[in-house]
């Protein structure tokens, strides 16, 4: 049995992986970690053989996580998973391999053994990413955008008089302040996965994760996947290669 954690920029998502089933725990937002949040999460597990990491965030997160698992089970090894050149079927595009976020790294992994290619991989978080990969696994390379909350926050914090809301509206032209910043966001973002698409040579699968993946897809001329645990299956793959 292998646990597996996937730290984001804004929550801890995990999953114990036994015998090829995942079993997913509640998310876990990162203003809330603490030592007794983690332990609550974890302590009634059956102690895993392996722990296996995806951090993107703060080392101080990494600590607490190590420290908690140790902890926990004494003797347990821990291996954090950076990018790599070539593995797994994936040719990383960036120089040095390790400058590509493990996250993207990961989902394209995950991609590569789950779903048709070539394919547009985008992760709607806190940043949103879009990785493209053809049909030999050979990373493109990619973009990276401020998240819809992140421009929303940069609206605000940025203006005397832009307020930070997180109301649904229309899309429809706004005849008042917030629901022009729901549309405007919303619409920037899915303008750019399109725009992104439409400049690719042959079709693409569109695959999307990410805590705004649900909000976007909708939104989007092409109908597209749906994975919100495209990086713990990244996760898992690079796991069963440990054991």
């Amino acid at each position: 049995m292998s646990l597996l954690i996937d730290m984001g920029n804004t929550r801890l998502k995990w999953t114990v992986l036994e015998n090829g089933d995942f079993m997913t725990g509640q998310p876990l937002l990162n203003t809330q970690l603490n030592q007794s949040v983690l332990l609550n999460a974890w302590q009634a597990l059956t102690p895993p053989k392996q722990v296996v990491i995806g951090c993107v965030t703060a080392t101080q997160s990494l600590d607490l996580v190590t420290a908690v698992t140790l902890a926990l089970w004494s003797d347990i090894e821990i291996s954090r998973v950076s990018s790599q050149a070539y593995t797994f079927g994936i040719t990383n595009a960036y120089t040095p391999p390790e400058k590509l976020g493990v996250d993207r790294w990961l989902a394209l992994v995950a991609a590569r053994h789950s779903y048709s290619l070539p394919a547009c991989i985008v992760d709607c978080g806190t940043a949103i990413t879009v990785d493209l990969l053809d049909t030999d696994g050979q990373h493109l390379g990619g973009f990276i955008s401020a998240g819809i909350t992140l421009m929303k926050q940069s609206l605000a914090h940025g203006t005397n008089a832009l307020p930070f809301n997180t109301s649904p509206h229309s899309l429809a032209p706004a005849k008042f302040t917030e629901a022009a910043i729901y549309s405007g966001t919303l619409l920037a973002a899915v303008g750019l996965i399109e725009k992104v698409l439409a400049k690719q040579v042959k079709p693409m699968s569109l695959i999307l994760t990410g805590g705004d993946a649900a909000l976007i897809a909708p939104h989007l001329s092409v109908t597209p996947l749906i994975d919100a645990d495209l990086v713990l299956r990244g996760l898992a793959i690079v796991a069963n290669a440990k054991t």
